[in-house]
């Protein structure tokens, strides 16, 4: 079974998203980037959407996100 968590998406950078756990700044770990299209068609946005967004992921083999959804 996986673990879905949630997230936010702090930015866009070029193409890419970054994305950080939605926890206090304190207990988060670096943002890491995923491309920002991906992200925007599976949780049903505009890529322009997406800075700021809270999502939800699911947590794959080597800490991987997938299936983004708004939270």
């Amino acid at each position: 079974m996986s673990d879905r968590v949630t997230v936010r998406v702090l930015l866009l950078f070029g193409d890419q998203a970054e994305v950080v756990a939605d926890v206090p700044p304190a207990e988060r770990a670096a943002p890491v980037r995923y491309p920002a299209a991906d992200i925007a068609a599976a949780a049903g946005l505009e890529v322009f959407e997406l800075p700021g967004a809270r999502l939800t992921a699911v947590v794959g083999p080597d800490d991987e996100l997938s299936g983004w959804r708004p939270a």
